[in-house]
């Protein structure tokens, strides 16, 4: 497929390509370790450990410096709430970047102007709206960077097996980061916020030295797969006609689904868990037990399905774990303890299992000169949606006790995540490596 567009400038429909890449025929059964032996992904892990670690303690940091200048709580939440609203900006209208660009290019200088922004929130008398609008050019540029990246994974690992284990240690290097950015973070953030978000300027440029000095120069996407003809399209326009193309396409479509509506409803318990701490009259430290049940649960899970199942078991796991997941929110109608709740808050954190059979059904339904876009459209999905699923289990908890309202969208989120996973059933190739139609 060499363009994404009709003659006519209307988006012609997009046709999965067979996987390809550097063992995605032999790549039948991979293992974790496999994933490192690979010198150019050693190198890519590193820069994300940096990178992802900075982010974390960032937010924090940021969060108390508002804080202190401020004394609003309002606004002190609003520094986290801004880093996430811009990735549908960001992952709209700028995805066609990742392809249109080589992508070391892309990610260097993704990396460089993050740092630029950290570096300039610790400049005295920055006033709040000038470091609230710095998070906001962040988070357009995070989505960028992330689907840049997710697409090189598979140049560098191939489409098979190998990278849907890279892009599993991507993500447990991101919840990692979490459980020790967020402690990190605050005793960081509580000696200086502003050497704090230095660190995380210096994090920032040591990933992108990381990345232009240990990853390989390929020309761009697009063009290597001759798909250069309509360059003369702005990003903007390229990149919301993608994001048409990809919508319009049924299975595509129904996988960006399946990757955005279980997550949209798993994170109410985590959004809730201050309130339901409080009704439980557990305390900070409790509340701090609570919040570590859904990572815990999301590294273990994906774990044992990276180590134990081979790409047939993951496969076949992506349907039940992808409706159960939110099943166990449900337990909460029930007004669990703190002894129960944390179990059934670690069981939702297991069903992020599931994203490993669908990252290989998503890599092979996209064609792989629209992989950049492809990746950076779903990571801005998938980020926007908690953003709104945590807004909304928020304003149901406004009007029923906090217990019904985790149970209600864990309810709702079976629900639906059930009809995506039928049409993502209607939708499935006939050949391994066969076509869909729209």
């Amino acid at each position: 497929m060499s363009d994404t567009t009709a003659p006519d400038g209307g988006a012609a429909p997009v046709s999965a390509a067979p996987p390809s890449g550097p063992g995605a025929a032999a790549d039948r059964r991979a293992r974790y370790a496999d994933v490192f032996r690979v010198r150019e992904f050693r190198f890519v892990f590193a820069a994300h450990v940096m990178s992802i670690t900075g982010e974390v303690v960032a937010a924090i940091a940021l969060t108390v410096l508002v804080y202190d200048r401020t004394g609003s709580p309002l606004l002190s939440a609003l520094t986290l709430g801004v880093g996430l609203l811009p990735y549908l900006v960001g992952g709209t209208l700028l995805s066609s970047v990742a392809d249109r660009l080589p992508a070391r290019r892309v990610l260097v200088t993704c990396d460089l102007l993050a740092a630029g922004c950290f570096a300039l929130m610790v400049l005295p008398g920055m006033p709040v709206a000038a470091l609230l609008a710095l998070r906001c050019v962040a988070g357009v540029i995070s989505p960028v960077f992330t689907g840049t990246r997710i697409a090189t994974l598979a140049d560098i690992l191939g489409a098979g097996d190998r990278f849907v284990l890279g892009r599993s240690v991507i993500r447990l290097t991101a919840q990692a980061a979490q459980l020790v950015g967020f402690a990190l973070g605050g005793l960081l953030a509580a000696f200086s916020p502003r050497a704090t978000l230095t660190v995380t300027a210096l994090g920032m440029l040591g990933s992108a030295l990381v990345l232009r000095f240990g990853t390989r120069a390929r020309p761009a996407r697009a063009a290597a797969a001759g798909a250069g003809a309509r360059g003369g399209a702005s990003t903007v326009g390229a990149s919301l006609a993608a994001a048409g193309t990809f919508l319009r396409d049924r299975r595509i479509r129904a996988l960006l689904l399946l990757t955005w509506i279980p997550p949209t409803f798993v994170v109410a318990p985590e959004a809730l868990a201050a309130a339901y701490a409080d009704e439980l009259g557990i305390g900070a430290v409790g509340l701090g037990l609570l919040m570590t049940g859904m990572p815990v649960g999301a590294v273990t899970s994906e774990i044992l399905a990276g180590s134990l199942l081979g790409p047939r078991g993951r496969e076949r796991i992506v349907f039940p774990v992808a409706v159960l997941c939110t099943v166990p929110a449900i337990g909460f109608a029930t007004h669990p303890s703190f002894g129960w709740a944390l179990p059934l808050l670690v069981l939702t954190g297991f069903g992020i299992s599931y994203s490993l059979g669908l990252d290989q059904w998503f890599v092979a339904a996209v064609p792989e000169e629209m992989r950049g876009r492809a990746m950076t459209l779903q990571t801005a999905g998938l980020m926007t949606l908690q953003g709104v699923g945590m807004g909304a289990a928020g304003a149901v908890a406004e009007f029923v006790p906090v217990h019904l309202a985790v149970a209600a969208v864990g309810t709702t989120g079976t629900l639906c995540s059930l009809l995506v996973c039928l049409e993502v059933h209607r939708t499935r190739p006939k050949r391994e490596t066969g076509l869909t139609t729209t």
